[in-house]
């Protein structure tokens, strides 16, 4: 008899609880194997890792060799997704990422049309230098990133689920580049910067990089085990406290609203789609943190990454030396 027709709340929890705990096992195996090939980074992979068990898409920024291809094939061998990639140059067209209709000839003599899909059609994307295409082309990943599928001569197509783009960007190279339109960069959950590694763990790569023998990364779950671990993340009870720190928090970093210290810094600012991204990856930063409810630690911890890149400052304010990262880390404070 299943849990719903016997109506024993008792029995339901005990299978939440369940269920919570093969999502730990899961995850504290796949930070293990992810572990075993990038050393380091302790909070990129964390980040990346939230994002994925949010059911987001990732922005990595770092500069060149700091191991963001790396990171994105691990990700993609150990969460067990399908995965692809494309390298977005300034000619890459948006049929290169979609896909598009052929014209075909039958048998019979017949002609008709046929939709021939494109990379985008996998479960882990992965779209390297995402800033050398075009807008044009940058914009051809809007609707999958948002809704899930594409739409060709009219016609919808589904993505594969779980659907995720994990994006790379090199903020130091800007000759042939085209900044990411706000649009795009608000269908990211996340802005994850790669900085340096420490010196532990330059040497570690430099010894166990530069051998006869490196390590692969091993599959640690299914992508219906990755399916299963978002749904339960989207069933973690939040406390009403929680809420109101992420609504006061987004708000505040809005022109016009919250303090006039840091409002009257701010050009353009966070919209709903920000506080849905701070709630789902509040709740997964809990659970890979083994706990099954998030706190004002973890809106503190996400602050940065969820809204920097949904944030612009005034020219005066750039004028004055002001920062996005100065005015959210202001805002933090508050929190309480």
């Amino acid at each position: 008899m299943s849990l719903v027709q016997d109506g024993s709340a008792s029995s339901i929890e005990a299978a939440a609880t369940r269920a919570a705990d093969a999502a730990l096992e899961q995850i504290a195996l796949a930070r293990a194997a992810i572990g075993t090939v990038i050393f380091g980074q302790r909070e990129v992979v964390e980040d990346t890792l939230v994002t994925l068990l949010a059911g987001g898409h990732g922005l990595l920024v770092g500069v060149p060799g700091l191991a963001k291809t790396k990171l994105v094939e691990t990700l993609g061998t150990v969460l067990g997704l399908g995965t692809r990639r494309v390298q977005f140059t300034p000619d890459l067209m948006p049929a290169d990422i979609i896909g598009s209709e052929v014209l075909e000839e039958g048998d019979s003599g017949k002609r008709s049309f046929r939709f021939v899909k494109g990379p985008v059609f996998t479960q882990l994307l992965m779209a390297d230098e995402i800033n050398r295409a075009s807008p044009r082309t940058q914009s051809a990943l809007l609707q999958a990133m948002q809704e899930g599928h594409v739409t060709v001569a009219g016609a919808p197509y589904d993505l594969p689920r779980p659907f995720h783009v994990l994006a790379t960007q090199n903020p130091i190279e800007q000759e042939g580049t085209y900044p990411l339109p706000e649009a795009q960069l608000d269908r990211f959950l996340m802005q994850i910067d790669v900085l340096y590694p420490d010196r532990e763990a330059e040497k570690r790569i430099l010894i166990e990089t530069t051998g006869d023998e490196q390590a692969t990364a091993k599959p640690a779950m299914t992508a219906q085990d990755l399916a299963t671990i978002q749904r339960l993340v989207r069933r973690l009870p939040v406390g009403d406290r929680i809420v109101e720190a992420i609504l006061d928090l987004v708000r505040s970093a809005r022109p016009g609203d919250g303090a006039t210290d840091v409002a009257q810094h701010i050009a353009w600012g966070p919209g709903p789609r920000a506080a849905q991204a701070l709630m789902l990856a509040s709740r997964a930063r809990a659970l890979v943190d083994g706990r099954l409810a998030p706190s004002i630690d973890d809106i503190a911890a996400l602050a940065l990454p969820v809204l920097k890149h949904r944030m612009a400052l005034t020219f005066s304010a750039r004028a004055d030396g002001e920062t996005i990262q100065g005015l959210i880390r202001r805002l933090v404070e508050r929190l309480g």
